[in-house]
């Protein structure tokens, strides 16, 4: 599993820091998503939810 993240189109919702808080954060200047480190196997529901979650696609969740 890979995940993509386009700050280019994130509105910085935050789900993703509610929802994988170990895995994304927002910028301190513009509130985008940041990528921590990519996703471990134990990580693998969370990141499927944040994929489903982000209003805006900014994060994808791409499968092996």
């Amino acid at each position: 599993m890979k995940v993509e993240v386009r700050r280019d189109v994130c509105v910085g919702a935050g789900q993703c820091v509610l929802t994988a808080p170990a895995l994304f954060d927002q910028g301190e200047d513009d509130g985008l998503v940041v990528l921590l480190k990519e996703p471990g196997d134990a990580d693998a529901g969370d990141v499927r939810e944040v994929g489903i979650l982000c209003p805006s696609g900014a994060v994808r969740v791409v499968e092996d």
